[in-house]
């Protein structure tokens, strides 16, 4: 079975092929460094190849500095190949701009400038006359041409509406991709059925720019999965003259994860799946057989040596939740172990800085990780945690006492939505002591039996369970998928730090 091609949260994806490798890129929201580019060569393995840029700004929500990001930052970006230059666009929804990134090279450097306006969910388009533009927006969707230097809308350049939806009673067209196919221009939608809850994905077409666009559902399909509509994302050729979608499934707390669907084209319209309905299985041509990829996880001994610069580069399925503040982190300041700093006093891992961060993986996957907290204060916390607004913790805590084994976080509270009254506070779930500081804790997430993280320790080279089984969810307020996280925060002085050794990650 392939799909989901990706088993980890990669939602929004946007694919070109340049030759004979094809790249994607995928909403990183909070995360840094963001904007994440994958490769492949056959269209179902892919590898982390790069990142966009290390952070996107430095306001002090971004450094968690008295506020945050979740839930906003990095979206939907749009990627293009135009004459030897890479495009990537996107706008971000705390600052409120568009960003445009390009380069010569996918590895970069990148430079980074500014489109005047706000679009969302935009797709760059060039014309084979070299016009540019911008199509974007919400249940209505805006074609605005741009100026030649890609920095405004173009003094008397076309603007209007190609499709409308503003009486849909739930989710209207969004997620906009363009493109043009043989002569006929084509922009495929996200949208939610009318009568209830499901993504589909819709295509309208024109002859022109300026003629009327028509079309509808070309995708209704959720493979079985939870009634989840499979939809959003974009189209891509082979060499071989061959079409394939790629869009992403909600699979609820593991995130958005990307799905390949082939596309057909009969009479000049798409036509997606086989009988409407999504293959478990697609043969693809692949154009590098014998290529070994990277896997998009990793366990990490943490043993790294600064480059010539002095700087040192984690690997690169690591992010950071938010920016982070590079005074106190280093995997240098103790041989095979992350060292992570106190620089002030905050209350629960959702403010805590430099959280350092791995996707979970569908349908199972395991994080193991040794703390050594000898050098907390009292009142620290560190360890591991499933990452989500309504997050699971396993720490080492020091007390009055000595070192004990906290299992906490925020429970599900039945009809509760971000930001409600009843919203969940945190709780401790269960406390042991510890006769050592040194403990080897253990996180395991399974979407299988509801998607539902259980915590343990070691003790006696045995696993002891600790705390509750917690179920946990998919919101709007982060709008991410669930994440592992190592983590170190004080609240009540700081000057501590807390070594993390032999992380292993398990599918």
């Amino acid at each position: 079975m392939i799909n989901p091609i990706i088993r980890l949260d990669y939602p929004d994806p946007e694919v070109i092929r340049v030759e004979d490798t094809y790249y994607m890129i995928s909403t990183t929201m909070h995360f840094m460094p963001g904007g994440a580019i994958l490769r492949s060569y056959n269209l179902k393995d892919w590898e982390l190849l790069t990142y966009l840029y290390d952070i996107l700004g430095d306001t002090p929500e971004e450094m968690l500095d008295g506020g945050n990001i979740y839930g906003k930052g990095m979206w939907a970006p749009t990627m293009r190949y135009h004459k030897g230059r890479f495009y990537i666009l996107f706008v971000a929804n705390n600052t409120h701009k568009t960003y445009l990134f390009t380069s010569d090279n996918i590895m970069g450097p990148w430079k980074k400038s500014y489109v005047e306006g706000f679009y969302h969910d935009a797709s760059l388009f060039f014309d084979d006359d070299d016009r540019k533009y911008i199509i974007y927006g919400n249940k209505t969707i805006y074609l605005t041409e741009l100026n030649d230097t890609l920095t405004a809308p173009k003094e008397g350049g076309l603007h209007r509406v190609i499709v409308e939806d503003k009486d849909h009673p739930g989710l209207g067209y969004e997620g906009t991709h363009f493109y043009k196919i043989n002569g006929r221009y084509y922009a495929f939608f996200i949208h939610s059925l009318r009568d209830r809850w499901f993504r589909t994905e819709a295509c309208f077409y024109s002859d022109s720019l300026e003629g009327e666009f028509t079309g509808g559902d070309v995708l209704a399909c959720d493979m079985n999965y939870r009634g989840s509509g499979v939809a959003q994302g974009g189209i891509v050729d082979t060499p071989d003259g061959k079409w394939y979608g790629i869009l992403f499934q909600d699979r609820g707390a593991v995130g958005r994860l990307p799905v390949l669907v082939p596309v057909k084209f009969e009479d000049g319209k798409p036509v997606f799946g086989i009988d409407g309905n999504i293959p478990e299985e697609i043969e693809t041509t692949d154009l590098k057989p014998g290529y070994k990829y990277e896997a998009l996880y990793s366990s990490d001994d943490f043993d790294y040596e600064p480059d010539e610069s002095g700087k040192v580069a984690l690997k690169k399925v690591w992010q950071w939740n938010h920016n982070p503040d590079n005074k106190l982190w280093s995997v240098t300041e103790r041989k095979n172990a992350l060292r992570l700093h106190s620089g002030r006093l905050c209350d629960n891992v959702l403010e805590s800085v430099n959280t350092l961060t791995q996707r979970t993986y569908d349908p199972y996957s395991e994080a193991v990780v040794t703390v050594d907290a000898s050098a907390l204060k009292e009142g620290d916390y560190a360890g591991i945690c499933a990452f989500q607004g309504l997050f699971a913790a396993l720490s080492v805590t020091k007390t009055g006492d000595g070192f004990k084994l906290v299992m906490h976080g925020k429970a599900p509270v039945p009809g509760a939505r971000p930001g409600d009254d009843n919203e969940p506070v945190e709780e401790v779930f269960e406390e042991v002591l510890t006769d050592s500081p040194v403990v080897t804790l253990k996180c395991t997430f399974d979407c299988e039996k509801g998607d539902v993280v259980n915590m343990y320790y070691k003790k006696n080279d045995e696993w002891i369970h600790i705390g509750k089984e917690k179920e946990m969810q998919f919101r709007l307020d982060h709008f991410t998928g669930c994440r592992y996280g190592l983590y170190y925060y004080s609240r009540e002085k700081t000057g501590g730090y807390a070594d993390f050794m032999k992380f292993e990650y398990i599918v």
